[in-house]
């Protein structure tokens, strides 16, 4: 059953096709919720619509070619204060620019809501859920203000709303999404570019974190304050702002990255007291660390961080520790099985994938710029080649090894690309020629080191 309300807006309990007929241009929308029946459909025919619109009872509003929700730059554009609202298909632009009363595109302080597939434009927050527990926020395209980056609003933001779903979203140009006292989310499938932070987390326990793409951020996931988050298979790429990182943890227990590509950032994993609680293990596997000027930067006290089958390729330094004091108590090796370290120059005789000497991270000029980060400015010179050889022929100026691996891996394990990342090209392209030298290369000076190395491993 079908009722038209006015031009271009029909109530029915079902979905029903627009009616048919006149302009909605500069239509009153707010009337027409208001006069629906709890429960009711909405479709909204394309046209430009009045915004400021609260949405207080069950209803379903589905925009038909993408009617608009202007709010012409005063205050929100679309409030939604009751449980049960599905909200598809609308354009929502042109929210006020004040950070003091949030002004946003949408708002959402009830439970149960989906806002899935709707477009926002010229708005300072995005999305922002307050209090709406199991609530879905799924394919929506969610820009900005162009705005200084701190004037901006948040991309997606959530206080106090559990057990939400965020989900095939695409943020550009905002501030951060951040997540507040919000636990078991589920955040899948997402990409967030040209941010602050991609993804932020704070007090938000028992949470997934999975096929995220988050490229040409200042930082791309930073986790602060919660508990046993998962984090697989995301894409952490470009992220190059003053800190960089690709995924920052502070004050974190019991993090787990499986699966995940961390590639050309400033550091690729930055970890400040994580984990917090002294019965916490944290556990990262199969991540590929690649291209990066630091692949792992510790603050000097963590531990309890266990690093197993990942790949450091090609980073300006593998482990960075930012700062004095011992550096001992994580682990780098389980099961009698390593990490792979594009620059390991040790040999596997036996054959079996697993180095027979130790990977060490002890190189004189690492622990220097552990000291006093702006000699970075020297790294990959020849000034620094040649005092890390003057290191090895003098071991009375190396320092203590920050890093041992007792079973590195030969080869790097493979490690498929999340969805939407594009493959990383292999480290020596070349010709088959080329690629033959090189082997030839290999085997001859490894023959010739062999015994050497034989002699001088520990029984």
């Amino acid at each position: 059953m079908n009722r038209c309300l006015s031009a271009g807006v029909c109530v029915t309990m079902t979905v029903a096709a627009a009616c048919p007929g006149g302009s909605a241009e500069g239509h009153d929308l707010q009337s027409l919720i208001d006069a629906a029946p709890p429960g009711a459909t909405l479709r909204v025919a394309p046209g430009l619509y009045r915004g400021e619109v609260t949405v207080s009872k069950p209803l379903t509003l589905i925009g038909d070619g993408w009617p608009v929700i202007d709010a012409r730059g005063l205050g929100s554009g679309l409030r939604i204060t009751a449980p049960d609202v599905v909200v598809r298909g609308l354009l929502v632009r042109h929210s006020g620019d004040s950070l003091d009363r949030e002004d946003t595109g949408i708002t959402v302080q009830a439970p149960r809501v989906q806002i899935i597939g709707n477009r926002l434009e010229d708005v300072l927050f995005g999305i922002v859920l307050r209090g709406a527990d199991d609530s879905v926020v799924a394919d929506n395209l969610v820009g900005a203000k162009a705005l200084p980056i701190a004037r901006r609003g948040d991309g997606i933001r959530l206080w106090s709303s559990h057990r939400v779903r965020i989900e095939r979203n695409r943020v550009v140009d905002g501030r951060d999404c951040v997540f507040w006292f919000s636990n078991q989310l589920l955040v899948r499938g997402n990409e967030m570019r040209r941010s602050r932070y991609g993804l932020h987390f704070m007090y938000a326990d028992d949470s997934r974190v999975e096929e995220n793409r988050l490229e040409d951020n200042s930082v791309g996931v930073f986790l602060m304050y919660s508990a046993r988050l998962a984090l697989r298979r995301n894409l952490m790429r470009g992220n190059a702002g003053p800190s960089g990182y690709g995924l920052g943890l502070k004050d974190m227990d019991g993090v787990e990255a499986e699966g995940n590509w961390i590639i050309g950032n400033r550091v690729g994993i930055f970890l400040d007291n994580s984990p917090s609680s002294i019965d916490v293990t944290q556990h990262f596997r199969g991540n590929l660390l690649a291209d990066n000027e630091v692949g792992i930067a510790f603050q000097p006290s963590v531990q309890r961080n266990v690093f197993s089958g990942n790949a450091f390729i090609d980073n300006g330094e593998a482990v960075a520790v930012r700062g004095e004091g011992r550096f001992t108590g994580n682990t780098w090796t389980v099961a009698g099985r390593g990490n792979y370290w594009s620059e390991y120059a040790g040999y596997d005789a036996q054959r079996d994938g697993i180095g027979d000497v130790p990977f060490r991270r002890d190189n004189l000029f690492g622990g220097l710029m552990d000291r006093q980060p702006s000699l970075a400015l020297f790294a990959g010179t020849p000034a620094v080649w040649m005092l890390d050889q003057a290191a090895r022929a003098f071991p009375v100026i190396r320092l203590e090894a920050r890093v041992i691996d007792t079973a590195p891996l030969i080869a790097p394990p493979a490690i498929p690309p999340p969805p939407g990342a594009v493959p990383r090209p292999s480290a020596a392209p070349g010709t088959a020629l080329g690629t033959a030298l090189l082997m030839m290369a290999v085997l001859v000076v490894g023959s010739a080191f062999r015994p050497r190395h034989r002699q001088a491993r520990p029984s």
